[in-house]
């Protein structure tokens, strides 16, 4: 062992954890407990679990493990927290506790609070937005903390001249910033706490002084940390010089030119204008980080040694030699024109090019699948894409191969996360109808023995609440469910029963504190659930999250906080979105599938790096929301394009797998996708000794391949004689004779559209409100001036959207004002209302035809005339005549053959009143008649409409209901009519083919 710091260097192609263990257990194993002895230092808790699944493989049997601490990584989140044992209290006992990060970010967004209401107080923003801004203030706090910069720096004259440079929201953003900061160090201070970065600092610097004036008494090694932090720095530097002591980092290019390393930028250094991270530096190199790290460590590259040992899954050598010429900078690249071929051999590289994210995702799932048959042979899905993860992993549960996502899912995406946030949604919007039914669908809600008959009352439930939201809050859906059709008794008394869960929930409307806001939720949830919410992985998460956020939202500075019900499902979406569940264990043995903070020291024989595309691998550089990044780079905070250094280093790191798939989609779901700058990069160097993989799109595509089916004809439903044997609905001989399937499926079949949950009110919709309205007046006598009063009651108790009640409430208001004014003037000429709303019936060659007449007046010659309203325009008199809107006829016929009760009379008159714009456009409400007394160029005589309308419906008869002719589709395919079964009849599928369109 040469003299000086032990610094080591695990090349890309070797595997690190494997290499690691294999070199640590030859050199620290001893009789009794040596490897025992040694304090194994790593970069997180991730790289704890690599390396001792890597200590297993090589063991061969049973092995003791070393003592495995975690000092920090280069993602701010692995460094939270305490990373060492506590120190005695010679060493750090003056050092005080890191403060609750959940109680750090609430009490961050009261001081947010706070400074905006003193600026703007008629703009504070609620307390989901306060936590999102708190959240990216503590992000930046962390970011400073970690780099040691104090809050004064803030204050320094070229920092604040730079500020005045700034744009205004720049300006003001960092204003506020300064001014929270400093408020909340003197919380802290109060508190006698500090944040957990500032602890893990002075943990770890306190570390070094100890270790520096008595070393340890057994070795210590620090293996894959590459955070630049100084304070990490400071302590590997000490590690590197202890005896027995080493740093071993990963991927560091030892052979690279010292021209290029230089290239890379001052690293560290003070640049000409102070800065620490100059304008020339190559930040998004995958080495700028490690000499960056070598800088502070005061350690020069030829210092560092090679690793004496390789992994069981070592890649060629020349495997190194290409990923460093792959990352040369743009002027050192020039050479690839002249590299040897062996100095850019990618040999078990292979590019694969898919068509979109779900061809991509199949082809990957086969390519794990064919891996797997061969034994012992170990795979990798790697991919910053959770949702591509998530397709991957559900493919391969065809082949009944279980995998398992190593970077969690998010709290909100399991059953447990879902729950919460249906009861603070349910809550929030007073038991909407979607997120009720939402809610009480859920899985885990009355899980076990009764969840059947549960769900059947649910299901019912929904059918009852289609269409426009009833009132608001749980008696708003009991009234609901006492207007539907077909109600059964049991399903009120199964309401009651849930409205009794769901009822202490929403009792309070109030704002209340955030913890009393919890704890309803959870009571909720329990009375719903029972103990299952709490029984697997996910609940065990959930109940952490609540006990961390209920205890933080306790503390006596949050008092006076209170949450308005109406914002909990934003501010729980995002506070969750933090979690992640991690899966137990019990996926393939031999199948991993890694984000890039999980693959870093993992190795597989065939790694599949996924979606290769910019913006996901490496993502779009985000600027701090914070602070400008001209102050962050004065301030020596690195810019967002250092993590895309971090994601080629980890790029680099899996392109030293034997076998490598690259793996990329050519679109994704907002269009065509731009591959990503390490896959061009690729391609540039290589050019036509690229390797490709096709053999598994082939497979993806052959998986689905099935056999063409032939087109759907033109149905022609032929029932029975007796089937067809039905009631004619005077609505419903349009229907019959225009497109004779509709009628078949909604008469024969007796099947209808259901509305959408909580739907904006559709025509129909209106339509039955209008004539609600006015049959409420005609039933009050139709007293002069009521008719608006009652349309006014009516729209206010309306639960419809408000632009859609803003834009129709004025229409609608004028419309009727001039029904009211009709009304009067034919009241004036001796027409009275005879009925209205009724219905009648005729029977025809044994078939019954049936109707609701809108209203029928008698005229002063003892004549009726028949009304139809319409809220749209009424039909045209060419429709009239051609047999296609014959619902004023057959009202008529009704009438005239003593089809309604207490009326007798010879129909004359025929009115479509119509509440929409008048032609002129000179307001709204017109009446117009589909007949004519011989003037009229279109539509029908009136002495012949109704005799017309009779011969309409025997031909429908003859044709369809006696007769034997077929409910073709689209009869008439030019005709406008509804769409509710285009579905059914499998409306694309044969229209516009030859012969079936026309």
């Amino acid at each position: 062992m040469r003299a000086g710091p032990q610094v080591y260097s695990i090349a890309a192609h070797r595997g690190f954890a494997d290499a690691l263990v294999a070199g640590l257990i030859p050199r620290y194993r001893e009789d009794g407990f040596g490897l025992a002895r040694l304090t194994l230092l790593l970069p997180s808790r991730r790289a704890v679990r690599a390396v001792t699944e890597a200590f297993v493989r090589a063991s061969g049997g049973a092995l003791m493990l070393p003592r495995m601490a975690v000092v920090g990584d280069l993602d701010l989140d692995e460094t939270l927290g305490p990373l060492v044992d506590p120190l005695p209290d010679d060493a750090g006992g003056d050092i005080p506790p890191a403060v609750d990060p959940t109680l750090r970010l609430l009490i961050l967004a009261d001081l947010l609070r706070i400074e905006v209401a003193s600026e703007t107080p008629d703009h504070v923003p609620g307390e989901a937005a306060l936590l999102r801004l708190a959240r990216g203030v503590a992000e930046t706090i962390d970011r400073l903390l970690v780099e040691e910069v104090t809050p004064e720096r803030l204050l320094d004259p070229a920092v604040i001249g730079l500020v005045g440079d700034l744009a205004e929201h720049w300006k003001d953003s960092t204003r506020l910033f300064a001014k929270v900061l400093y408020r909340w160090r003197a919380e802290l201070d109060e508190r006698g706490a500090c944040d957990a970065p500032e602890r893990r600092n002075r943990l770890l610097r306190a570390l070094a002084r100890r270790w520096r004036e008595t070393p340890p008494a057994h070795p210590v090694v620090a293996a894959g940390v590459t955070s630049a932090a100084p304070a990490v720095a400071h302590l590997l530097r000490c590690v590197a010089d202890l005896p027995g002591g080493a740093i071993i980092l990963p991927d560091l290019d030892l052979a690279l030119d010292q021209e290029v390393w230089d290239a890379l930028g001052h690293a560290g250094a003070p640049a000409d204008d102070g800065a620490v991270f100059g304008r020339g530096d190559i930040v998004t190199h995958p080495q700028y980080h490690l000499k960056l790290l070598l800088n502070r460590m005061g350690i020069a590259r030829d210092e560092v040694q090679a690793w004496h040992r390789a992994g069981p899954s070592a890649a060629p050598p020349a495997r190194s030699r290409a990923i460093s010429n792959l990352f040369l900078p743009p002027v050192a690249s020039a050479i690839w024109a002249r590299l040897p071929s062996e100095d850019r051999s990618l040999a078990g590289v292979r590019i694969m090019t898919s068509a979109h994210p779900g061809e991509e995702s199949l082809a990957i799932a086969a390519l794990v699948r064919r891996a797997l048959e061969q034994p012992e042979r170990r795979v990798a899905l790697v991919t910053p894409d959770r949702g591509l993860a998530e397709r991957v992993i559900g493919h391969l549960q065809r082949w009944n191969v279980g995998a398992d996502d190593s970077a969690g899912r998010p709290l909100p995406q399991t059953a447990a996360g879902r729950l919460l946030l249906a009861l603070a949604e349910c809550w929030a919007e007073r038991a909407a109808p979607v997120p009720l039914i939402a809610l009480l669908g859920h899985p885990l809600v009355r899980a076990g023995e009764g969840r059947a008959l549960w769900l059947d009352r649910v299901r019912r439930l929904d059918l009852a609440l289609r269409g426009p939201r009833p009132g608001p809050g749980l008696d708003g859906v009991g009234e609901a469910l006492q207007r539907a059709r077909y109600l059964e008794r049991d399903l009120i008394a199964w309401w009651e029963s849930a409205t009794a869960l769901l009822a202490p929930l929403l009792a309070h409307a109030e704002p209340l504190p955030l913890a009393d806001a919890l704890a309803h939720l959870v009571e909720a949830a329990e009375r719903l659930c029972g103990e299952a919410i709490w029984a697997e992985a996910d609940g065990r998460a959930l109940a952490a999250f609540v006990e961390d956020w209920s205890g933080a939202a306790g503390d006596a500075r949050l008092a006076g906080v209170l949450v308005d019900p109406a914002e909990l499902p934003a501010l729980l979406r995002d506070a969750i979105d933090q979690v992640a569940v991690r899966p137990p264990y019990g996926g393939h043995s031999r199948l991993a599938i890694y984000g890039l903070l999980e693959a870093r020291m993992n190795r597989a024989d065939l790694v599949i790096c996924a979606g290769l595309n910019e913006g996901t691998w490496p993502t779009a550089p985000s600027a701090d929301p914070v602070l400008a990044p001209a102050v962050l780079r004065a301030l020596g905070i690195p810019g967002p394009d250092f993590r895309i250094g971090l994601a080629a280093h980890d790029f680099a790191a899996a392109l030293g797998s034997p076998e490598v798939v690259l793996s990329h989609a050519l679109r994704d779901a907002a269009g065509p996708a731009v591959p990503s700058r390490f896959l061009l990069r690729i391609r540039a160097m290589l050019g036509q000794s690229i390797q490709t993989e096709t053999a598994a799109i082939e497979w993806a595509s052959a998986l689905d391949q099935a056999d063409p089916v032939p087109h759907s004809p033109r149905p022609r439903p032929m029932p029975s004689a007796e089937q067809r044997r039905v009631d004619i609905a005077a609505t419903a001989l349009d229907r019959l004779r225009g497109d004779p399937y509709q009628f078949y499926a909604s008469a024969i079949l007796r099947l209808s559209s259901l509305d959408p949950l909580d739907a904006d009110p559709t025509p129909a919709w209106r339509g039955t409100a209008v004539h609600a309205i006015l049959e409420a007046w005609h039933k009050a006598g139709a007293p002069p001036g009521q008719l608006i009063v009652l349309a006014r009651e009516a729209l206010d108790a309306m639960s419809a959207h408000p632009l859609m009640r803003a834009l129709w409430t004025p229409r609608l208001i004028e419309a009727l004002e001039w029904i009211e004014e009709e009304q009067a003037r034919l009241a004036g000429e001796g027409r009275t209302v005879a009925a209205f709303e009724q219905w009648g019936d005729i029977t025809v060659r044994g078939v019954k035809i049936k109707g609701r007449a809108d209203r029928i007046d008698r005229l002063p010659d003892g004549t009726l005339a028949i009304v139809d309203y319409k809220t749209g325009s009424p039909p045209s008199p060419t429709m009239v005549a051609e047999g296609f809107a014959l619902q004023l006829g057959l009202i008529g016929l009704i009438a005239e053959r003593d089809g309604f009760a207490n009326l007798h009379g010879k129909a004359r008159r025929f009115e479509y009143w119509s509440l929409s714009r008048r032609r002129d456009g000179s307001g709204f409400g017109w009446c117009r008649e589909p007949v004519h007394d011989g003037k009229g160029r279109s539509g029908v005589l009136r002495d012949e409409f109704l005799p017309l309308t009779d011969d309409y419906l025997h031909d429908a008869l003859d044709r369809w209901i006696l007769g034997s002719e077929p409910f073709t589709a689209r009869l008439n395919p030019n005709l406008p009519g509804y769409s509710d079964y285009d579905q059914l009849m499998r409306l694309d599928e044969w229209q516009g083919r030859e012969g079936e369109g026309a």
